[in-house]
C-alpha cells in the first residue's frame, strides 16, 4: 500500500474523486475516467511530469466490505534531463494503480499509527499519493535519451556523441613529470656540452 497517515479533513485536490453514488453495497462498480493537471512534485529531479501538464486517469472503484478499491492506470507525459548528456528527455509513462481505501468505521478498527492506511473521507477519496508513489517507483533513476548515448567527455564536456570516437586529450601520467624533467634537464646538458667543445 502507499505510504500515507490516516486523514480527518476533506481532501481537495484534482485527484480527489466523490464516490457517494457508488454507496456502500458490495459489488457496485463505477468507471473513472477523466484527465487532471499534474501537481508539483510529480516524478524525481532528473524525470518529472511538467506541472500542469495533462494526467489521464482510467479506473473504476469498486465498493467491497471494507471500503472502496481504486484500480486502473495513470498516464502522463514526462520531462527529464538525460543523466550522461544532459540533453532534454521527453518520453511517456502508465502506471498501474491499485489502492484500497477503508470505510472510516473500518479504518477506526485500524492502528491509527500505520502510514499505510489510506481511507474515505466525507465521501471522497484522494488518488494524487497513489499517483505519485506508483510513477515515482516506475520511473528510473538515471533516464537516458537513448540506450547508446555516450556522455559528456570528461575533459572539456563536448559530447562525445558529436566529438567522434577519435576524441581525446593528451594528458601525460603524473607519475612520469619527475623523470619528465629529468630528461629536460638531461637534454639541456647535452647542448651544453656540445657548445662547449664547439668553442674549444
Amino acid at each position: 500500500m502507499t505510504g500515507h497517515r490516516l486523514r480527518r479533513q476533506t481532501p481537495r485536490g484534482p485527484f480527489v474523486l466523490d464516490i457517494r453514488e457508488l454507496g456502500r453495497r458490495p459489488g457496485a462498480m463505477r468507471p473513472v475516467r477523466v484527465q487532471v493537471p499534474a501537481p508539483e512534485g510529480l516524478g524525481t529531479p532528473m524525470l518529472r511530469v511538467p506541472v500542469g501538464s495533462p494526467v489521464d486517469l482510467d479506473a473504476r472503484m469498486e465498493s467491497v466490505h471494507e471500503g472502496v478499491l481504486i484500480s486502473g492506470t495513470a498516464t502522463a507525459h514526462l520531462v527529464g534531463e538525460c543523466s550522461r548528456c544532459l540533453d532534454e528527455v521527453r518520453d511517456q509513462v502508465t502506471v498501474d494503480l491499485q489502492e484500497l481505501f477503508y470505510y472510516p468505521d473500518r479504518a477506526a478498527e485500524i492502528d491509527e499509527d500505520d502510514e499505510d492506511v489510506l481511507a474515505v473521507v466525507d465521501d471522497h477519496v484522494d488518488l494524487a499519493p497513489v499517483v505519485r508513489d506508483a510513477l515515482v517507483l516506475d520511473l528510473p533513476l538515471s533516464p537516458l535519451c537513448r540506450p547508446d548515448c555516450a556522455g559528456l567527455c570528461v575533459e572539456c564536456g563536448a559530447r562525445l556523441d558529436e566529438a567522434g570516437p577519435d576524441h581525446s586529450h593528451d594528458s601525460p601520467d603524473p607519475r612520469w613529470a619527475a623523470l619528465s624533467g629529468f630528461t629536460e634537464a638531461g637534454a639541456a646538458g647535452d647542448v651544453a656540452g656540445r657548445e662547449t667543445k664547439e668553442k674549444d
